[in-house]
């Protein structure tokens, strides 16, 4: 099963990854949703009807069931391989990683980043859902740590987040990541004043860069102005998530 470019579901990941790997974020149309959360919400945790949520999740027409996490905008990371036996408990994570074949990962958003990883080969995939506070805090060194290889061997893939012209944030954001790296500075833009436009893709970028991952792709859309593609929590409050998932095949030789 891949993830076509003309799926009503899906824009997939944009990127050279390996063909046994698939990924991307679903849109947020083509469920049985409604009201605020209006269609495809894929999130329990958000007030929506939980059979309307099943529902929307049979839709993505996804292999198997990914393994969801309960996130708390924290540093765990979970090896999703070893989760399957146990898929039905609750999984306080912000960040899974697998090199299991058809093991598949996901994170949920609305307005933070989702960064999906693999490697050259193939054989190894991560899901990352990283707001400010995970950037901030590490949780993509985390991940990449996790994965137990080189930077130079891993691909990322930028799914949709709140755009570089529509999240502000105060001194306090700012001065969070200006404490773990100077150059975070040219990820912000003055305001008003006490408060700054702040581009979460670069900072990213910079992140996974100082890790040796160069090879960044995606970062290029925007949850809030998007109203009609994507969820966002920032514009609307009470909304729906959408899903960025990732796995991959056997290799057939």
């Amino acid at each position: 099963m891949t993830l076509e470019r003309n799926n009503k579901v899906w824009l997939p990941a944009d990127w050279p990854a390996p063909a046994n790997v698939h990924a991307g974020t679903s849109w947020r149309q083509g469920g049985i949703s409604q009201g605020a959360y209006a269609s495809l919400n894929l999130a329990m945790h958000v007030g929506d009807d939980p059979p309307a949520v099943m529902e929307n999740r049979r839709r993505l027409g996804l292999p198997t069931e990914p393994i969801w996490l309960n996130q708390v905008h924290g540093l765990a990371v979970v090896n999703a391989g070893r989760l399957l036996e146990g898929s039905e408990q609750v999984i306080e994570a912000d960040a899974a990683y697998t090199d299991v074949a058809g093991v598949i990962c996901a994170v949920l958003t609305a307005d933070c980043l989702p960064v999906l990883l693999c490697d050259r080969a193939g054989r190894r995939v991560a899901a990352v859902h990283a707001g400010w506070r995970g950037l901030a805090a590490g949780i993509i060194d985390r991940t990449v740590t996790a994965l137990q290889l080189p930077g130079e061997q891993l691909l990322a893939w930028l799914g949709p987040a709140i755009g570089p012209n529509a999240y502000e944030v105060g001194e306090e954001v700012r001065e969070a990541f200006l404490r773990i790296d100077a150059d975070a500075r040219t990820a912000f833009r003055p305001s008003r004043p006490g408060h700054w436009w702040m581009d979460i893709y670069q900072l990213a970028r910079q992140q996974l860069g100082q890790r040796g991952v160069t090879e960044v792709y995606g970062g290029d859309r925007c949850t809030w102005q998007e109203a009609e593609r994507f969820y966002s929590y920032r514009r609307d409050g009470v909304t729906g998530r959408m899903a960025s998932v990732i796995w991959f095949e056997s290799s057939r030789t």
